[in-house]
């Protein structure tokens, strides 16, 4: 049995995946009317429009009923109520479960990466067994059975293989990564440049643009992560640039497609009320621009999305500001060893 919890796109394209393979699957919904449509209907319109699901998955509104009999526990809610929800499901956790955290984002409150809330509020689970799943995995494509590939990671080897034994398919190719904090860091800063990526689009920049955003994004979305602590070859990796990429230029992401709006003069409040989806790159910014100040870590298109969001920065000046930088070199860490100086 395998229980997910959280209902959004990707929660339910996890859920349909899980059944397709032939497991028993239980998904527990905050909404109501959710639940019952997924029962009824075999549907989800709200958060994954177009797909039918399995009529073996089952949806309730109590976490006691979806996870009871399961070992693996999928979660799937957003960021910032995750804790609340953990907080829920402690009483039924044992040591006998095994948690796939499938979230993107981190605390903003706290700036704990999601794995680290989850150990924190069901300290029953073993050590290591939060484990990290992360990728270019739009819930859309999953759903629609498109080959994709995603990352398991946690520092326990026999962990990481289990989850990935479970959901590996020849239509989902599942790889295992030892660096859970870099496979969440890449999972989650990927969203701030992608926000960027579509302020870029909606002032009318081209291919050139995106692409400077997408490099040098990935190279601040590495300097933070190995300020952390993180593995700097797992930001080149699926989670860091393949997530990156598809976050950035895909129809369907909900970051660029904010970002796009802001691009176009919508305010942010206007635009995050217009969708019932969770624009995870909004609050992982401010989460972000917190930590850069407390590492003295230096990211600089990070900051300007930061203030376009918080600060009232208009986004052709924030443009202005990135551009108009001091200068410096491509490759900061490694320049004083070589080049000749003469």
């Amino acid at each position: 049995m395998i229980a997910v919890v959280g209902s959004g796109g990707w929660g339910t394209a996890l859920a349909f995946h899980c059944a397709q393979k032939g497991y028993p699957v239980k998904i527990w919904a905050h909404e109501s009317e959710v639940v019952t449509e997924i029962n009824r209907q075999h549907t989800n319109a709200t958060f994954l429009p177009g797909i039918t699901l399995p009529e073996s998955i089952q949806a309730s509104g109590s976490l006691e009923e979806v996870l009871s009999g399961c070992r693996y526990v999928i979660t799937a809610v957003p960021s910032q109520w995750l804790r609340s929800v953990a907080k829920k499901m402690a009483p039924l956790i044992t040591r006998n479960h095994l948690i796939i955290s499938a979230s993107k984002g981190l605390e903003v409150q706290s700036l704990k990466t999601l794995a680290t809330v989850l150990e924190e509020e069901l300290p029953m689970v073993e050590p290591g067994a939060v484990i990290a799943l992360s990728g270019p995995n739009h819930a859309e494509e999953v759903a629609r059975r498109i080959p994709s590939t995603t990352v398991v990671a946690t520092p326990i080897l026999k962990f990481a293989e289990e989850v990935q034994d479970l959901l590996i398919s020849p239509l989902l190719r599942v790889y295992t990564n030892p660096d859970r904090l870099g496979v969440q860091l890449g999972g989650a800063l990927k969203n701030i440049i992608a926000l960027a990526a579509g302020i870029s689009d909606g002032l009318g920049f081209g291919d050139n643009t995106k692409a400077a955003l997408i490099t040098r994004g990935l190279a601040e979305m590495a300097r933070l992560g190995a300020a952390m602590g993180a593995q700097t070859p797992t930001f080149s990796g699926l989670s860091g640039m393949g997530d990156l990429f598809v976050t950035a230029s895909s129809k369907h992401s909900r970051n660029a497609w904010a970002g796009r709006e802001l691009g176009k003069g919508r305010s942010l409040a206007e635009i995050l009320s217009s969708t019932k989806m969770v624009v995870e790159g909004v609050t992982t910014t401010q989460a972000a621009y917190r930590l850069a100040r407390e590492k003295q870590v230096e990211i600089p298109i990070t900051n300007i999305t930061y203030q376009v969001l918080f600060e009232g920065v208009p986004p052709l000046e924030g443009v202005s500001r990135l551009m108009e930088r001091v200068r410096t070199h491509e490759m900061e860490e490694v320049v004083a060893a070589t080049y000749t100086w003469q």
